[in-house]
């Protein structure tokens, strides 16, 4: 058995900024529709997408083109999404990454450039201009024959930097007079320990926990900087989280995943396995020599049923977590076999955990 990691001395636990999110700085999500060009044939057949027969025409029109009754037939063009997140405070002009993904019956992307993309938020207002050449991680080759072969996904790419921020979303930080941190894993506990190291830090009393996930922070008067020296001041102070008993199952692979809260009450545990194995021994049948009869195929099949023997285990009450692995490493029980004996002791009412199961 594997022996447990034990963690340094000195470790008091994760800094605020890794436990819980600033009211205001977040990211936001852009969304766009766009045409990629300049594909060798593996873009989408016109025929099967309108959609990309309509854009194409559309922005020849702009451009000075007439192509409405013109008989478009290239593969080369392909209709994409594009999809980018805005950083938080990104100012004019600055550069992010995007996202390309073809939206009709394209092969491949490979090759393609990205015309000029308004990428909109949920108020479809534009807030940053997407173009260039995409960076495709897979590849597709088709055979004479039909044969194929493809390795990742050639129909979805990146733009490094592909996109310019033309709008900034404002949020005035520095002259904020009151703040909230949202806690990632919401806990009456960790809220009220944030509050304190804050209190703590600052020497006055600037936060309280308003509920298990929402911490207020208010900046004290006569501080002397703002918000944003005050969210400097407390982000790297470490607050030691405190976490609900849970048990996390997921049944596909069997995982097991246990909190160090997790106990159980005084219960015995026994468990054996069962095996049945079933044998098939085909054999002939022939009929008697002149005969009239038929040669068959008749099945023999054997059947065995072992069961191993599995005894008792006392695991005793108010155990913690190292102990109760230790138990049920005792019975040599496989992780599908753990499974089953942890909603069994839920059932029994033996063990003090929520179970979730994935």
């Amino acid at each position: 058995m594997t022996a447990p990691i034990a963690a340094p001395a000195a470790w008091a636990g994760p800094r605020i900024k890794d436990i819980a999110d600033f009211e205001g700085v977040r990211e936001n999500q852009l969304v766009g529709y766009g045409l990629v060009v300049g594909l060798a044939g593996t873009g989408d057949s016109l025929r099967n997408s309108p959609f990309t027969r309509q854009s194409l025409a559309a922005m020849l029109e702009r451009l000075g083109v007439n192509a409405a009754e013109g008989n478009l037939n290239t593969r080369n063009v392909a209709a994409v999404m594009v999809t980018s997140n805005l950083p938080p405070f990104a100012t004019q002009g600055s550069r992010i990454d995007v996202t390309v993904s073809a939206l009709g019956d394209a092969r491949s992307l490979a090759g393609g450039q990205l015309l000029v993309t308004p990428l909109m938020g949920a108020d479809q207002q534009v807030y940053a201009v997407a173009q260039g050449p995409l960076a495709i991680g897979g590849f597709q080759a088709t055979g004479s024959s039909g044969s194929s072969v493809t390795r990742g996904v050639p129909t979805a790419g990146r733009i490094a930097s592909g996109a310019l921020v033309e709008r900034e979303i404002p949020f005035d930080l520095a002259n904020q007079r009151e703040l909230r941190l949202a806690l990632r894993n919401p806990d009456f506990t960790t809220a009220r320990r944030i509050a304190a190291a804050i209190n703590a830090t600052v020497g006055g009393p600037a936060a309280r926990a308003l509920n298990p996930g929402t911490v207020v922070l208010q900046r004290p008067e006569g501080y002397a900087g703002d918000m944003v020296e005050l969210v400097t001041a407390i982000e790297n102070v470490e607050v030691e989280v405190d976490t609900v008993a849970r048990i996390v199952i997921d049944e596909s692979s069997g995982i097991v995943v246990m909190g160090e809260n997790v106990n159980v009450s005084t219960v015995a545990i026994a468990q054996g396995n069962l095996t049945i194995s079933v044998q098939e021994d085909p054999f002939v049948s022939q009929p008697a020599p002149f005969s009239r009869g038929d040669t068959v195929v008749v099945p023999s099949s054997n059947v065995d049923v072992e069961e191993e023997p599995g005894g008792l285990v006392v695991v005793p009450g108010g155990v913690p977590l190292r102990q109760l692995v230790n138990g049920l490493n005792a019975l040599g029980v496989t992780p599908r076999d753990m499974i089953s004996i942890l909603q069994a002791l839920k059932a029994a009412g033996a063990i003090q955990a929520e179970i979730e199961v994935m």
